[in-house]
């Protein structure tokens, strides 16, 4: 039997990657997505790559007694991947609140459903901005987090501790963090790839979204960093080679 894993966010840009990618090694899914920034047709667009429609269940992680009732059904599952959180950095300094409910009750309740249910482990998708504003760069896995610089990036970081704290506290639990920045591109077949609802985020949907003629022009800030025409060069890393990583991270986990 296939071992089953629980994807969060998994209707979501990375969440649905990681999706294919699970479903290609072998892997049976289910996703808990609320749809708050996605679509439930993405299903259908997994199917039609993998030729597997994952399970899905539709409901917010932060409703403890859903989660509980979804972990009572689904006795099967030996690992999770949990993606799901509010994450956009300009929208949590506005509402700090809204995203230390989400992103901090939705982990906790799945770390308690973890211990209840005894599933073993945990892939939290984390970001490299708990490195605030390291001295060095590149940063390794060495370099020290620092303050965060917005209330998302905070989420990240107390996240990271309570996964550490009920690891510690129940050593047959594992849990590994991916931190990571401005995940781009889509999977080779186009059927799935960055669509959010709403005003995007992230450069990558205003630059296509501009070429496709949804936008009248795209707007490029700053204009006196030390590069060549003074605008911002940013790092970027391929959507697709991230979900293989947290495929990769579940093996090691």
């Amino acid at each position: 039997m296939n071992k089953k894993v629980l994807v969060t966010g998994g209707t979501g840009f990375i969440g649905s990657h990681t999706v294919v990618e699970l479903q290609s090694n072998g892997f049976d899914v289910v996703i808990v997505d609320n749809l708050s920034n996605s679509k439930v047709e993405v299903l259908d667009q997994i199917e039609k790559i993998t030729g597997t429609k994952p399970e899905f269940e539709c409901f917010d992680l932060t409703d403890k007694q859903k989660t509980k009732a979804f972990f009572q059904k689904h006795t099967d599952i030996e690992a999770i991947i949990h993606f799901a959180a509010s994450k956009a950095v300009g929208e949590s300094v506005e509402k700090p609140l809204m995203y230390y409910y989400n992103n901090l009750n939705s982990l906790m309740n799945l770390m308690e459903c973890m211990q209840d249910f005894e599933v073993k482990n945990l892939v939290f998708s984390s970001s490299c901005t708990v490195y605030g504003q390291p001295d060095q760069l590149p940063v390794t896995e060495q370099t020290p987090r620092k303050e965060a610089e917005s209330p998302y990036g905070n989420t990240k970081s107390i996240c990271e501790d309570i996964i550490r704290d009920v690891c510690k506290a129940n050593p047959s639990l594992k849990g590994i963090a991916l931190r990571y920045f401005n995940p781009i591109g889509a999977h080779e077949t186009a059927l799935i790839g960055e669509l959010p609802l709403g005003v995007p985020n992230n450069l990558i949907p205003f630059l296509t979204q501009t070429v496709a003629g949804i936008r009248k022009e795209l707007s490029v800030f700053g204009d006196d960093y030390n590069t060549p025409d003074g605008s911002a060069i940013r790092d970027y890393i391929h959507v697709v080679d991230l979900a293989k990583a947290h495929v990769v991270a579940l093996h090691v986990c």
